[in-house]
């Protein structure tokens, strides 16, 4: 019998399949869509093993906390479109509550028991392959956490409730007061989020890449022809501008451009009643780093259609 664009349309968003999986599904089932619904399900585990060979290089990032601690998750999945599904964004939301009872390593988010399944956040995540259609892992997570103060985290253009694009978390030690202390954290989030800064201080920078930095600079200074002490100089200058661009503290607060992050903390201490520094943070921001395949949704669409 023939399956019509309209059936295939409902069936994938029944099931959150792919559209020739769906087209295949209806086609062995005379059109019936709840056998359909129920060949994709028993087929699920197979096509997950078949599509784990695909680039996941989209998804979302999900962020939870709790107070002095909080987590950051990176879940990839093939096309944006499956990030706008309510159970991939279910999934990573249960995900990242999860990890905060975990050291937020993949390895031990992975083995962790998912609690709307029972078993193992891994072979969820392989469950949901199959339901939803699509190859997807756990990229990557990561846990910040104080002895006293707060972790803030901040998601940078929400699709909803702690998951994005780009996530952000940012630990503030301090023994002053907690709400006051999550608005200037929530702020640095931000601005972590704007700027991607290597550090926290240019003492933190990698060091390989600081000496990087700092034989280019006196390559392009001995072009100059300038006596050596000059070039040290011209050297150490640009060294200078390079740690105030690339380590937080040093940076200009995008909130307040006349104020380094480091003063605009100093300046909140008065609002939070204790002195504040800051710990460490983390930027995740989906699929960096990933090599990702050109796709051709037209192409899809008519191959489904020609069968």
């Amino acid at each position: 019998m023939s399956i019509s664009a309209s059936q295939v349309k409902e069936l994938r968003e029944k099931s959150g399949a792919g559209m020739m999986d769906c087209k295949k599904a209806l086609t062995e089932n005379n059109g019936d869509m709840d056998a359909a619904i129920d060949w994709l399900r028993a087929k699920g585990i197979a096509k997950a093993d078949k599509k784990s060979g695909r680039t996941a290089a989209e998804g979302l990032v999900g962020v939870a906390a709790d107070g002095n601690k909080a987590v950051v998750v990176e879940i990839n999945s093939e096309t944006d479109f499956v990030a706008r599904n309510d159970a991939f964004q279910d999934l990573v939301r249960g995900i990242a509550a999860v990890a905060l009872g975990t050291d937020g390593t993949v390895e031990a988010v992975s083995a962790a028991t998912y609690p709307a399944t029972g078993k193992s956040v891994a072979d969820s995540v392989t469950d949901a392959v199959a339901t939803i259609g699509e190859n997807m892992n756990i990229r990557r997570s990561a846990m910040l956490s104080v002895e006293e103060g707060v972790v803030a985290s901040y998601i940078h253009n929400a699709v909803a409730g702690g998951l994005g694009k780009l996530g952000v978390l940012v630990g503030l030690k301090s023994s002053g007061n907690a709400e006051a202390l999550a608005v200037i954290g929530k702020q640095v989030a931000m601005h972590v989020a704007a700027t991607n800064p290597m550090a926290v201080t240019s003492a933190d920078v990698d060091a390989d890449v600081a000496d990087r930095e700092r034989a280019i600079f006196s390559e392009q200074a001995r072009e100059s022809g300038k006596p050596e002490n000059i070039i040290e100089k011209m050297v150490e200058g640009r060294m200078r501008k390079f740690f105030e661009e690339v380590a937080l503290m040093s940076q200009s607060f995008v909130v307040n451009p006349d104020l380094t992050v480091e003063a605009a903390i100093k300046e909140a201490e008065a609002s939070v009643g204790a002195p504040i520094s800051v710990t460490g943070f983390v930027r995740f921001q989906l699929g960096e780093g990933v090599d990702k395949e050109e796709s051709d949704f037209a192409a899809e669409v008519a191959a489904a259609a020609a069968g």
